[in-house]
């Protein structure tokens, strides 16, 4: 890939973009605080929220070596160019140069990941808000992301801090003993790399949740799946559960709303699932572009045939963001339709989701079909689930229930 990938890509997409000023982006101590304080505990088992603040250290310097790390999958070629292997891409990045994430550089012919514990963002979140649906439910997950991203999605939610280079947002340097403290001192029982996209930051990843796993807590990964097998593997060895966004069944909106390819996140999920690691799958139904009833069948058929019925998938509603404001909010009847191809095709824990309070997101046996888990939001309740299995007909249900 050439030098200027990231700066042709940021031109190509800034005549669509309503661009705000960088101080309206920028995570700056006020700003970074008021985020980090934002409440949304969950409260097991009894329906109800609970405010909680991170009282978290503020930036006390500017000095950004803190944050650079050489990076774990790269090779060196003739001319001090290196070749990034932590994604598809593999952009070849000469010296002074950036990969297409922007938070990967080429130093003397070393590439270097330039956000390690470099946090953008930190919340206490509830698993459920992952999504994660038959993992730890009601768990706390102290939440946090870097800055970048490996592709581009129209519709993404968090692009101020997915496609700004690093030095464009005021990172508080969380390294990984520090980020395991602030989790235990909020009671969470996982961290949780999420926001952006965890495989530009995959070094800090595996360094948080190493550290992580001596202290007890549990690591989970919310990802695009674009990633290559070996730091896949890495990422896998090292944390619990994978989330991964399977955002079409078709190659042309991957190179047109993504910018991304499809292949790969194919065999990613095939590859967490191989890995052992709990997985679950959330596809953003996006009105008319990916809704039809030959799109839900084909991602239906793909995932019971190659990562087996029990895998759980949410189809989630999408709103209105980033480069995507001309559609409208999916209808609530085109997630009921997806869920019931889905049904239909025989997967067995199809959900709908970002519908507060709809019945699709709760956990039904599917066996005798009793309610084992009922969610409202971001609470979930267990109602005939016990160690795992249905207290009705006693059949095991796959999830990962306990820490």
């Amino acid at each position: 890939m050439p030098p200027s990938a990231a700066q042709d890509r940021d031109q190509a997409w800034s005549d669509a973009l309503p661009r705000q000023r960088l101080s309206d982006v920028t995570f700056d101590r006020r700003a970074f605080l008021k985020a980090a304080a934002a409440p949304c505990a969950l409260a097991m088992f009894a329906g109800a929220l609970r405010e909680r603040s991170l009282a978290l250290p503020e930036p006390t310097d500017t000095d950004d070596s803190r944050f650079v790390r050489e990076a774990r999958f790269y090779q060196r070629l003739a001319g001090n160019v290196v070749r990034c292997q932590l994604c598809p891409r593999q952009c070849e990045v000469p010296v002074g140069g950036r990969g297409y994430c922007r938070v990967r550089e080429n130093r003397k012919g070393k590439y270097f990941t330039l956000v390690h514990s470099r946090v953008v963002a930190a919340h206490v979140d509830p698993i459920e808000k992952k999504p994660f649906f038959h993992f730890l439910p009601g768990a706390m997950a102290f939440s946090i992301a870097t800055g970048g991203c490996n592709v581009d999605c129209k519709f993404c939610q968090n692009w101020e801090i997915s496609q700004a280079r690093p030095e464009e947002l005021r990172g508080l340097y969380l390294p990984p003993g520090d980020l395991v403290q602030n989790a235990q001192r909020y009671d969470c029982a996982a961290l949780a790399y999420t926001y952006s996209e965890p495989v530009v930051f995959s070094e800090y990843v595996i360094d948080a949740a190493e550290a992580g796993r001596k202290a007890k807590l549990k690591s989970v990964v919310v990802s695009n799946g674009f990633i290559r097998p070996e730091p896949l593997r890495a990422v896998c060895d090292a944390v619990d559960a994978i989330k991964i966004d399977l955002k079409s069944f078709s190659e042309k909106y991957y190179h047109e709303v993504v910018r991304g390819e499809l292949r790969p996140v194919l065999d990613s999920i095939v590859n967490v699932r191989k890995s052992g690691r709990w997985l679950e799958i959330v596809y953003l139904v996006v009105p008319t572009l990916n809704d039809s009833d030959a799109d839900f069948r084909g991602v239906s058929q793909w995932v019971k045939r190659e990562v087996g019925a029990d895998v759980p998938i949410h189809y989630t509603r999408f709103r209105p963001l980033y480069l995507l404001t001309n559609l409208p909010p999916t209808p609530v009847a085109t997630l009921e339709r997806a869920k019931a191809i889905a049904d239909a095709e025989g997967l067995q824990f199809a959900y709908i989701g970002n519908v507060p309070g709809h019945a699709g997101e709760n956990t039904y046996c599917p066996g005798c079909r009793k309610l084992l888990i009922e969610r409202i939001g971001f609470t979930a309740q267990l109602v005939n689930l016990e160690r795992g299995s249905c207290k009705n007909c006693k059949r095991a249900i796959p999830g990962v229930w306990k820490s």
